[in-house]
C-alpha cells in the first residue's frame, strides 16, 4: 500500500490547460473519489497519476518515491476502466492471469494470485466461463480481479459502473465498498455520479475546468460547500438557491430580504457582510418544510413527481425555481400555493463572488 501525493500537477493539450497545479494528498488505504462535471479533468487527472498522460509540470509520488519518469507498469498501480476490455476467446481465469504470465510469474504464484482474487469477488465458480456467459456485474468484477492479481500499491478506477444498469450500480457500490474494507489498499475512484462518490468516500475531491473546489468527508461537502459550485454540485436534487439582498449582518447572524421581499434570518458568520451587499441564499430540498418554526418563502406548484416513498414538487417563487422533498403521500396539486418555511440553521449563504459565509454551528 502506498500514499500518492500531487504537487502542483499541470497538464495542457495544445493551447488548453486541462489540469490546473493541482496539490492534494491522497492517505495510505484511503478511497478518494474524483467528481465533477463533463471537461473538468477528472479522468485526466487519473490517467495522469497512472502514466496514460504525461504531467506537463509538478511531481507525482506514489509511496514517498516520485513517479513522473516511470512508465505505467512501474509505477505500482493497476487501473480499471469504463469498459471491461475482457479477451473473448479466454475463460475467467486465463483473463486474469494474462498480464502475469506476460511477466513471466511463476505458474504457482499465478494460480495462488488468480483463486485468491477470485475468492476475494465471489466469482470462483465463474472460473472456467467465457465473458459472454457472465452478466454486466460479473464481467466488471473479473476486470477488477485482473487488476487484484497484479497486487498494486496503489487502485485507479475510471468510471467503472457507468455501464451497469440502475439496480446492478447499487449492488456493485455495495461491493466496492466491501472490497476496499477488505483489501485496504489505496483507491482513487472517478465518476460523474456523485451518490457513487457520496456513498462510497473516505474524501471527495470536486473537479472545476481542472482546478479543485474542495476535498473533504462526504457529509462535510454536503453540509459545509465552500462555495456555490460545489453547493450545486454536491446533492441530488441540488440546493435550492435564491437571490436576495442583505439587511443585517454581524459575527452571530444575518438577515436578508428576497427578491419576493420576504425577510430570512440565517445562522451564519456574515461579520465580513455590509447591508445591501447582493448574496445567494441556499436551503436544500429536505430543508423546506410546510409546518413547525422558520421563515415563510411563498412559491406556487409547477411539477409533482411521486416516487411512492416520496414526493418532490418543484416551485417557483418570483423567478427562482425550488425543489421541495415532502413525504410519498402527499401530493399537492399543479397551480397550488404553499408556504414554506425555512430554519434559519439549515440555511446557507454566500456572497457576490459565490463564496460560502462559515455557518454557525449548533
Amino acid at each position: 500500500m502506498a500514499d500518492v501525493r500531487l504537487t502542483g500537477v499541470t497538464k495542457r493539450f495544445g493551447a488548453t490547460e486541462v489540469l490546473k497545479g493541482i496539490d492534494l494528498e491522497i492517505a495510505d488505504g484511503e478511497l478518494v473519489v474524483f467528481v465533477g462535471p463533463s471537461g473538468c479533468g477528472k479522468s485526466t487527472l487519473l490517467r495522469t497519476i497512472a502514466g496514460l498522460e504525461e504531467a506537463d509540470g509538478g511531481e507525482i509520488a506514489i509511496g514517498g518515491r516520485a513517479v513522473n519518469d516511470l512508465s505505467p507498469s512501474a509505477r505500482g498501480i493497476a487501473m480499471v476502466f469504463q469498459s471491461y476490455a475482457l479477451y473473448p476467446h479466454m475463460n475467467v481465469y486465463e483473463n486474469m492471469a494474462f498480464g502475469l504470465k506476460l511477466a513471466k510469474v511463476d505458474k504457482a504464484e499465478v494460480d495462488r494470485r488468480v483463486r485468491g482474487a477470485a475468492e476475494t469477488l465471489n466469482i470462483t465458480d465463474y472460473l472456467d466461463r467465457k465473458p459472454r456467459a457472465l452478466s454486466g456485474g460479473q464481467r466488471q468484477r473479473v476486470a477488477i480481479g485482473r487488476a487484484i492479481v497484479r497486487e498494486p500499491e496503489v487502485f485507479l478506477f475510471d468510471e467503472p459502473l457507468s455501464n451497469l444498469d440502475a439496480a446492478l450500480r447499487v449492488r456493485m457500490r455495495y461491493e466496492f465498498a466491501s472490497l476496499h474494507e477488505r483489501l485496504k489498499t489505496t483507491m482513487v475512484y472517478v465518476t460523474h455520479d456523485q451518490v457513487e462518490a457520496m456513498t462510497l468516500a473516505d474524501r471527495i475531491v470536486v473537479l472545476n475546468a481542472g482546478a479543485i473546489e474542495q476535498v473533504g468527508q462526504p457529509m462535510e461537502l454536503y453540509e459545509r460547500p465552500r462555495n456555490l459550485f460545489v453547493a450545486e454540485f454536491i446533492g441530488s436534487p441540488k440546493m435550492n438557491l435564491l437571490p436576495a439582498r442583505i439587511v443585517t449582518a454581524s459575527a452571530r447572524g444575518a438577515t436578508v430580504r428576497t427578491e419576493a421581499g420576504e425577510t430570512l434570518k440565517v445562522d451564519v458568520d456574515a461579520s465580513r457582510a455590509s447591508p445591501e451587499d447582493a448574496v445567494t441564499l441556499g436551503v436544500r430540498p429536505e430543508h423546506l418544510t410546510l409546518s413547525g418554526p422558520g421563515d415563510t418563502v411563498a412559491a406556487m406548484v409547477t411539477f409533482v413527481e411521486t416516487l411512492g416513498h416520496a414526493t418532490y414538487a418543484y416551485l417557483t417563487a418570483g423567478d427562482a425555481a425550488l425543489t421541495v422533498l415532502l413525504p410519498g403521500d402527499m401530493r399537492p396539486a399543479v397551480g397550488e400555493a404553499l408556504t414554506l418555511r425555512v430554519s434559519a440553521g439549515q440555511t446557507h449563504l454566500f456572497d457576490e463572488g459565490g463564496e460560502a459565509f462559515a455557518r454557525l454551528r449548533a
